[in-house]
């Protein structure tokens, strides 16, 4: 029987990207849910297998979305299950939000390639895959971890990169599903004005996806592979 994993977009190209063959081959059926969709956090939010909240350009703060406090209460719902929950970037910050913690700026933007500082339980967990990759970061908020979280990661410039609650959710800021092959184009243009204001240079990233992508594509596939096979079953 096929298990379902039920996705939470908030802009189009931010996908599931290199995400999804590793899904499909654990024998998960990938079904998108889009901010303004009909069905956006509708349903019982612990009928899924699998519940994935991707990026997306703003902070979960930012009451001019009342999507935000929807899709937080959907969260909340499910992580009280204990049920597979995967979160990245905007979507850790909903599962540390929807638990009661503070997401907040950080006041720079972390935007480009660059490698992970595991923790003790980091290396022990599916991000050892991680290990010496140059990953892709893209945001300018932090969270406060949740009770009872596991910090697996920093960067240089931002401490919390990466949380466990047990086996079943996942927290990850930076983005280790992006493609960064011509698709990637989707990215620096949709993100355009957020780079212009940064003053990060679109060609440069656009070369350090060209260098870094194929080793983290790889790395990624097998973090999340293994992540999958270590979930809990339902009870």
């Amino acid at each position: 029987m096929n298990k379902t994993a039920l996705i939470l977009r908030h802009v189009h190209f931010e996908d599931l990207g290199s995400f999804a063959e590793p899904l499909t081959a654990s024998g998960y059926t990938i079904r998108y849910s889009d901010v303004g969709d009909m069905d956006f956090c509708k349903g019982d939010p612990c009928s899924p297998d699998l519940l994935i909240l991707l990026g997306g350009p703003i902070g979960v703060y930012d009451g001019a979305y009342p999507f935000l406090g929807t899709e937080m209460d959907f969260v909340r719902a499910r992580l009280s299950a204990g049920l597979p929950t995967l979160g990245i970037c905007l979507g850790a910050q909903l599962i540390a939000a929807a638990l009661g913690e503070r997401v907040f700026p950080t006041g720079i933007k972390e935007i480009g390639f660059s490698k992970l500082a595991l923790t003790e339980a980091g290396r022990s967990s599916p991000l050892r895959r991680l290990k010496d990759v140059a990953v892709l970061h893209w945001h300018g908020d932090t969270y406060s971890p949740p009770l009872g979280a596991v910090n697996l990661a920093s960067s240089d410039l931002v401490e919390q990169q990466a949380f466990s609650i047990g086996s079943n959710i996942l927290g990850l800021q930076f983005h280790p599903e992006a493609e960064t092959d011509e698709r990637f184009e989707r990215w620096l243009v949709g993100h355009a004005v957020e780079l212009a204001t940064a003053k990060v240079n679109p060609s440069s990233l656009r070369q350090d996806a060209r260098k870094y992508g194929p080793r983290l594509r790889e790395a990624a596939r097998l973090m999340l592979r293994d992540w999958l096979d270590g979930l809990e079953a339902r009870s």
